[in-house]
């Protein structure tokens, strides 16, 4: 009786541990930038989206994520909460310029939910783009990356969406069946086939609305004037763009319908995000050449919005600055995993924050910087790495230049600050970012003027730096107003009484100090 009331104990905690897993599906659209979304701030077209709007009313809506400006190498950073300099994944896998494919050793969301619990069903559905279809060996590797099933197309671009190749489990067949109803299709047959105690991790990755643009099936969309014919495509891209994410946004709400029906809505998270910014052609910024495919913002800042029963005091906006390697952590925790770290090789870090606390409505914010880039086999001028914080962003290009952003005033990145006279202000952000992408890239060097050009120029002394608790000023500027700047640029001290200040509570760090002799001069400070 009593190994039989043990066993019954196990066997309720083990299905105790089950009901209460979150689902998951993450949903990604490719080449969608937020400005034919009607919710997001500054968009400059929309389409009726109604599907993705429930979304909104159950959910967060984050809105400064950034990606990387291409399709393979956000997705890697997904998969494995790693920047691509950490993976080699930076450009596009079989695309222009090349790039590296990814690592099938590297540690995935799906192999960390078969570590935690072996009965999360787990598949990708859609786009895989992380491997070229050839050799024939490559076509496994979904499943050497934990998924359990595989159903979609390999390469990034369809030749069409209504004749193309799938490979379902590394085994090839060619559809005719349009394209996103197919990804519905095969998802929901796949949710129907799994054990209905099973909790599940679904990645539903459109092809949708990257080109081909084209004309969707009639009862997907609702525009008019649109024949289909190639000319007519050429003469208006951007109505075909919006019929192609209305179609998306219909198929999606049918995979919403099929949940409800198997009674699984209620119990799943929803992630909905664009894996990078419009194609130049669909573009809604009059300078093209800093859409997808560059570093800019507009290449690099896309929608995403988490809905689900995770979410606490849903139908908010995040102003949190979130990456897509962030996906990783969050996905992860979401089914109760919160020591993966354990898991993870010391030589191989995760770049990762979860966004957990933001969806808990716990805290604002989980960076205080947020990171993207580009690279190819093949080089070229748009090769690079940017950095952000909450107003300003630093891009660093390969080929040496750098240029400087003040987001707040210049969202389209217009004015180079670098090209000017810089604030104080301005300054303290530039040696922020700087610092801050020197020392996670290991890479590049910055140039903030240090306390001996200070002196030579202004023959002003302060000491000690690094600091402890008091900083001191040579007897010619004692009484001058001084002002203490942290990185963010904020402001910690303002007064003539520096010295008598007990700055020993200070976080360690990176500080500027600006005296009024010489106020767009800052020094910079270290704490210790």
């Amino acid at each position: 009786m009593i190994k039989n009331l043990s066993l019954l104990v196990v066997v309720f905690f083990i299905m105790t541990k089950v009901q209460a897993q979150r689902n998951t599906i993450l949903i990604i659209a490719d080449d969608l930038s937020p400005d034919y979304f009607g919710f997001y701030e500054n968009h400059v077209d929309t389409v009726d989206v109604p599907n993705i709007r429930k979304l909104l009313a159950k959910g967060v809506r984050f809105k400064n994520l950034m990606s990387n400006p291409v399709c393979s190498s956000t997705r890697t950073t997904i998969l494995t909460g790693r920047y691509s300099f950490r993976t080699g994944v930076g450009g596009i896998v079989g695309g222009a310029g090349g790039s590296n494919q990814i690592d099938t050793a590297e540690m995935s969301i799906p192999k960390l939910l078969k570590i935690y619990n072996n009965q999360i069903a787990k598949a990708n559905i859609g786009k895989w783009h992380l491997k070229q279809p050839n050799p024939v060996a490559n076509l496994m590797s979904p499943q050497a990356l934990g998924y359990d099933w595989f159903e979609g197309p390999f390469i990034g671009q369809l030749p069409s969406f209504t004749n193309w190749t799938k490979y379902t489990n590394g085994v090839a067949s060619t559809i005719t069946n349009y394209a996103t109803t197919e990804n519905v299709n095969n998802a929901v047959t796949w949710l129907k086939s799994i054990n209905q105690t099973k909790p599940f991790f679904l990645w539903l990755a459109f092809n949708a609305p990257h080109e081909p643009l084209h004309l969707p099936p009639a009862n997907l969309h609702t525009y008019t004037g649109l024949n289909g014919a190639q000319a007519n495509i050429n003469a208006q891209p951007k109505q075909y763009f919006k019929a192609m994410i209305q179609a998306m946004d219909h198929e999606m709400g049918r995979l919403f319908d099929s949940l409800q029906v198997m009674n699984k809505l209620d119990s799943t998270d929803i992630i909905f995000i664009g894996d990078n910014g419009n194609t130049p052609r669909t573009a809604q910024i009059a300078d093209t050449s800093k859409a997808k495919g560059t570093v800019y913002q507009y290449g690099v800042h896309v929608p995403m919005i988490i809905a689900g029963p995770s979410v606490v005091n849903p139908n908010r906006a995040s102003d949190a600055l979130v990456n897509t390697a962030d996906i990783f952590a969050t996905i992860v925790e979401n089914f109760g995993y919160t020591n993966w770290k354990t898991q993870i090789p010391n030589n191989k870090p995760v770049d990762s924050k979860s966004l957990q606390p933001i969806i808990k409505n716990t805290t604002d914010s989980i960076r205080s910087w947020s990171f993207s880039e580009l690279f190819k086999l093949t080089t070229d001028s748009s090769d690079g790495k940017a950095i952000r914080n909450k107003d300003y962003k630093l891009i660093r290009l390969n080929y040496g230049a750098e240029e400087f952003y003040n987001l707040a005033i210049d969202p389209n990145e217009t004015t180079n600050l670098l090209n000017g006279n810089l604030t104080a202000t301005d300054i303290s952000n530039y040696h922020f970012l700087c610092d801050s992408i020197t020392a996670l890239t290991g890479v590049g060097t910055c140039k903030p003027l240090s306390i001996n050009n200070i002196s030579q120029q202004n023959e002003i002394q302060v000491y000690p730096n690094p600091f402890t608790n008091h900083i001191y000023l040579s007897s010619k500027n004692k009484n001058d107003l001084c002002q203490l700047i942290n990185q963010m640029g904020e402001i910690i001290y303002t007064g003539k009484e520096l010295e008598k200040q007990d700055f020993s509570n200070l976080p360690k760090g990176i500080y500027y100090l600006k005296i009024n002799s010489n106020f767009n001069t800052p020094c910079k400070m270290v704490k210790q």
